[in-house]
């Protein structure tokens, strides 16, 4: 019965598409990664934050940054920044620089 049920498990795991398969929430990453240091808005605005004189991710100067320069900070981090490049993956990195372009407009 166990090796009938893995059977399954594996047939329907080659069958289902990589698209219906949970996907990790940007908003949700965003809000374990940054918002200590960026608030939920992004502004930066939290104690932590204004200690560590964190970006205004809805601003001119971050907004205005490649996709591949804000995919390399979040990575590899910079100045006081620590780097996530072990801790996010890079499929949700890309997701992320999605989700920051979108503060801005919240």
């Amino acid at each position: 019965m166990r090796k009938r049920s893995i059977q399954i498990v594996v047939l329907l795991s080659l069958v289902v598409p990589v698209a219906m398969r949970a996907q990790p929430d940007p908003a949700k990453i965003y809000k374990t990664n940054c918002v200590l240091c960026h608030s939920a808005d992004g502004s930066g605005d939290s104690a932590s934050g204004k200690a560590l004189h964190a970006k205004d991710l809805r601003s001119e100067e971050v907004q205005k940054q490649s996709d591949a320069a804000l995919i390399e900070v979040i990575t590899k981090g910079k100045g006081k920044m620590p780097a996530f490049g072990a801790k996010i993956a890079p499929d949700d990195v890309t997701k992320l620089v999605a989700y920051i372009r979108q503060l801005p407009k919240k």
